[in-house]
């Protein structure tokens, strides 16, 4: 590319060639002066219109503390749902403590007046307002949450141990001769020493005979398993359970046997029907309570049991 230069100065006219290299550092040179120029712009404009500037900056502050804002009430609502999400499974705690302990009052004879679980206790006294003004900051929030929860755990497994307790002693109580095997409650021969019908002599008499009719059911004193049920020389048709804890009774002189060894029974069901079989005079049925192998009166257990 050839450049001609004309003027009054030269004698004659002079001509310049330029190559590519020359045009591209020309071009750089003016790309530079443009980002000169837009600077110089932007420098007048926050020099000379501060008003403009302050505006935008106004608004572009305005926008992050909205941004802010929106972002501490999402943390907020996250944080109140879960503090909700904690108070509603407390709640189910409580409600689950005043069931327990309402059983827990029944079992041990407790009047409801007395210890009642489905009334907020009573509360009263003066009313003294506080002078300071006492702010509850999210974290004690949840330490006293936290602390309460510890609590309320304490609390349900001191409840479950007793009610454990109280139904392994009722659960006892079921395991003891604490019925009369005959609906009747009349003895023909009590405990103790008497007269023997056959032979005239004193003699030990190891149980109470019930004087009933033949075929009257006879039910289990107590639950067991059966660990006899056959025909005993001197007993006749025999039943003796076994309640645990060493604790045997007998169920003598039946005309009929309604269970078998091995058999679960529960208080109050039908093992025999009363007779006259084995050493005996007549219908009736006697009734026997041994423990550690050695007899015990079966009145003693029966007025205990309803005591």
């Amino acid at each position: 590319m050839n450049i001609i230069l004309v003027s009054n100065r030269f004698a004659k006219a002079r001509s310049i060639s330029l190559t590519g290299t020359h045009l591209v550092i020309l071009a750089m040179l003016a790309a530079l002066l443009f980002v000169a120029a837009v600077l110089a712009a932007q420098y007048a404009i926050v020099r000379f219109q501060p008003g403009m500037m302050s505006n935008e900056l106004r608004a572009w502050m305005a926008s992050a503390q909205q941004d802010e804002q929106q972002k501490q009430e999402t943390f907020m609502h996250k944080s109140l749902d879960t503090l909700a999400m904690r108070l509603g499974q407390m709640q189910a705690q409580v409600l689950r403590l005043n069931g327990l302990g309402a059983r827990l009052a029944k079992l041990s004879g407790m009047k409801p007046e007395e210890f009642s679980f489905d009334k907020p206790p009573a509360q009263g006294g003066p009313y003294l307002p506080s002078t300071l003004q006492q702010q509850v900051s999210m974290s004690s929030m949840e330490q006293q949450m936290a602390d309460l929860n510890a609590l309320l755990s304490d609390r349900s497994d001191k409840l479950v141990a007793l009610e454990t307790l109280l139904m392994q002693d009722k659960l006892s109580r079921k395991l003891l001769p604490s019925v009369p095997p005959i609906n009747e409650v009349w003895y023909s021969s009590n405990f103790g020493w008497r007269i023997d019908p056959f032979t005239g002599k004193n003699a030990m008499h190891e149980g109470v005979d019930y004087m009933v009719p033949e075929g009257t059911p006879i039910h289990a004193s107590a639950a067991g398993v059966v660990v006899y049920a056959d025909t005993h020389p001197q007993y006749g048709n025999m039943v003796e359970i076994d309640h645990g804890n060493e604790v045997v009774t007998r169920y003598a002189h039946a005309s009929r046997l309604l269970v078998k060894v091995g058999q679960m029974v529960r208080r109050g069901d039908e093992i025999a029907l009363s007779g006259s079989t084995g050493r005996s005079t007549g219908p009736h049925l006697h009734f026997e309570v041994r423990y550690k192998g050695i007899a015990q009166n079966p009145v003693r257990f029966l007025e205990k049991a309803r005591s």
